[in-house]
C-alpha cells in the first residue's frame, strides 16, 4: 500500500527543466515558456497559478506552482513555534516579496511586479531555468555567472555524495 501511496506521490510532483529565454514587452510582461507551460500543474478550474518568491541566497525569482508553494509552507509552518519571536520573524520574512501571478490564457504571458524584476536587474531579457520543484528567473545579464563550473561540480558532488 505504501508503495502505491508513493508512486501516485511522486507522479503528482512537477518537474521543471531546461532554460528559457523571454524579452519583456512594452507592457512589462513576459512569454511564459510553453515546455515550462506544459509541465505545471492546473488549479481544480484549469487554470495555471504561480507563486513568485525572491530567492533566498541568489540574485534570481524562484516561481512555484501554488501546489509547491503550499507543500513547503505547510513543511515550514510546521517545524515553527507559534509563539515564538523569531520563528514569526522567520515566517514573515518568508511571506514577504512574493506575488502570485496567472498566464493570460491567449498568449501566455506573466506580469511580474516591476520591483520584483528591479530586485533581480532585469533590463529587458530574462531567462526561466527549470530546476526540480521550482522555476528560476534571472537577468540574463547575470545567469551565466550562476552557473557551476565543472570543476566545483566535481568538487560538490565528491564531498556530499562521494
Amino acid at each position: 500500500m505504501w508503495k502505491t501511496f508513493l508512486i501516485f506521490v511522486a507522479y503528482l510532483m512537477v518537474m521543471f527543466l531546461g532554460e528559457h529565454i523571454a524579452k519583456l514587452d512594452d507592457k512589462g510582461r513576459l512569454v511564459f515558456p510553453a515546455p515550462l507551460k506544459a509541465l505545471a500543474e492546473s488549479d481544480k478550474a484549469g487554470r495555471l497559478i504561480f507563486v513568485v518568491k525572491k530567492n533566498t541566497f541568489n540574485q534570481c525569482l524562484d516561481v512555484f506552482t501554488v501546489e509547491e508553494w503550499k507543500r513547503q509552507s505547510e513543511e515550514l509552518r510546521g517545524s515553527l513555534k507559534r509563539f515564538n519571536r523569531e520563528h514569526d520573524r522567520l515566517w514573515r520574512a518568508l511571506m514577504q516579496d512574493t506575488a502570485i501571478i496567472e498566464p493570460d490564457e491567449k498568449m501566455g504571458r506573466i506580469q511580474i511586479p516591476k520591483n520584483m524584476l528591479e530586485m533581480i536587474d532585469v533590463r529587458k531579457e530574462v531567462v526561466f531555468a527549470g530546476n526540480d520543484y521550482k522555476i528560476e528567473v534571472w537577468a540574463k545579464e547575470h545567469y551565466q555567472g550562476s552557473k557551476v563550473s565543472e570543476e566545483e561540480y566535481v568538487a560538490l558532488a565528491e564531498k556530499y555524495l562521494g
